[in-house]
């Protein structure tokens, strides 16, 4: 037993010590680098129903219509975001939110606390006429192995006047505005509606402080008119509900044609692994695009582990260069596509609070595919051969660091 115990501590030790030392040497490679330029789309705009669905691929234009919204706001403000960094555009977000409360609309305001650990106490000090919530670091209180209390809150929302939702893959930060490639979308008409039931339930689960005084209930004032094509999927890990894993993974089995996903960290349990092979061993088009280099390298080499199988099932692997592509997006058989903030990882569909639209439309199916194939445009596809000749010293790092993946 001694030397078993011994073994598995040397194993993890070793595991992690290479995952810190690849973080650090990473982290030091990036100082100072830019990302060059990659190609985006402009907004574009599909009705759906009685509203309409706006797809945004570069941050520049998504915050310029946040802040727009904000300003013109009458009566409430639901905006929540994982990251919301002290520079200069989160300013801009805190400034144009306090200035709504300011004028007597109500300002509800959700950020999670360790993502945020960086950023500056002072920029965390908010106006009193502005509700905020700070998810807190550590949500387990005295119920340590209780797992359903350590999920994150992933989610990025903006409701405003329940006239228009946003809701995708962007943080807030001047970074994300011109440097990353992100997907978000901006909806309107009874979509709306779910959106804000969707921030009312989160804000209502976790007011209860331990620490400050508890906020008051979010009640919603009237029913909302449902729309069949839109559908929105929250996984809630107090309440052990999952569902945007199922919602994928019923979309790929179904698949007769193509299947297109774009994801920011890719690391699948084997169902989903299997689901993407055999749909391209029944003849569908399976397309995987991720980030050439992403801003997590330990996450970049663990994703890899897949890749000989689904290339050998033939799934095509593009990854994109020059930039890091944070969008969350899916597209199957030219009528179904997601986006939200889920990353195909065990972090986002079994852990964090996370959030992502379905929707059921060939106008707007047709849009992801062709950003799709503009990000694809600036992608390096990976062929099989070139897979199998890597080097010796990537395949064994890959075998290192397999065992972290249920970690992350």
């Amino acid at each position: 037993m001694r030397i078993l115990r011994h073994t598995l501590l040397t194993i993890v030790g070793v595991q992690l010590g290479v995952a810190i030392g690849m973080s650090l040497v990473d982290s030091y490679r990036r100082r100072g680098k830019k990302p060059k330029p990659f190609p985006v789309t402009a907004p574009r705009t599909v009705e759906i129903g009685e509203g309409t669905v706006t797809t945004y691929t570069y941050g520049a234009d998504l915050y310029a219509d946040m802040l727009a919204a904000i300003e013109g706001a009458r009566r409430q403000i639901l905006f929540e975001t994982y990251i919301w960094k002290g520079d200069e555009v989160g300013e801009q977000f805190k400034a144009a939110l306090a200035a709504a409360a300011d004028r007597g609309v109500e300002v509800y305001c959700i950020y999670d606390g360790f993502a945020n650990l960086v950023v500056s106490p002072r920029f965390k000090h908010f106006p009193a006429n502005m509700l905020v919530l700070r998810y807190p670091v550590y949500t387990a209180g005295l119920r340590f192995f209780d797992l359903r209390r350590y999920g994150r809150d992933h989610r990025k929302i903006l409701v405003v006047d329940d006239s228009v939702g946003f809701v995708g893959g962007y943080n807030i930060g001047t970074p994300y505005e011109t440097e990353w490639r992100d997907t978000h979308v901006r909806i309107t008409g009874p979509g709306v509606w779910d959106l804000k039931r969707a921030f009312a339930d989160f804000w209502n689960l976790n007011r209860r402080r331990r620490i400050r005084h508890s906020e008051r209930p979010l009640l919603l004032e009237t029913a909302s008119t449902w729309e069949p094509q839109i559908r929105f999927h929250r996984n809630v890990p107090r309440l052990w509900m999952f569902p945007i894993r199922s919602m994928y993974l019923e979309a790929i089995n179904r698949a007769s044609h193509n299947v297109w996903m774009t994801h920011a960290y890719f690391i699948p349990d084997q169902d989903f692994v299997d689901a993407m092979k055999d749909a391209a061993r029944r003849g569908v088009d399976v397309r995987l695009l991720v980030p050439l280099k992403s801003n997590h390298i330990v996450a970049d080499w663990i994703s890899r582990g897949y890749f000989s199988q689904l290339l050998g099932a033939g799934v095509r692997i593009f990854r994109f260069r020059d930039a890091m592509v944070h969008a969350k997006t899916s597209t199957v058989d030219g009528t179904w596509s997601t986006v939200g903030t889920a990353n195909v990882d065990r972090l986002s569909l079994q852990g964090n609070y996370e959030i992502n639209v379905e929707v059921i439309d060939e106008s707007f199916a047709k849009t992801l595919e062709e950003i799709y194939e503009v990000d694809e445009s600036n992608s390096l596809e990976l062929t099989s051969s070139e897979w199998e000749a890597r080097d010796l010293h990537r395949k064994f790092t890959e075998f290192v660091l397999a065992p972290l993946r249920p970690l992350l």
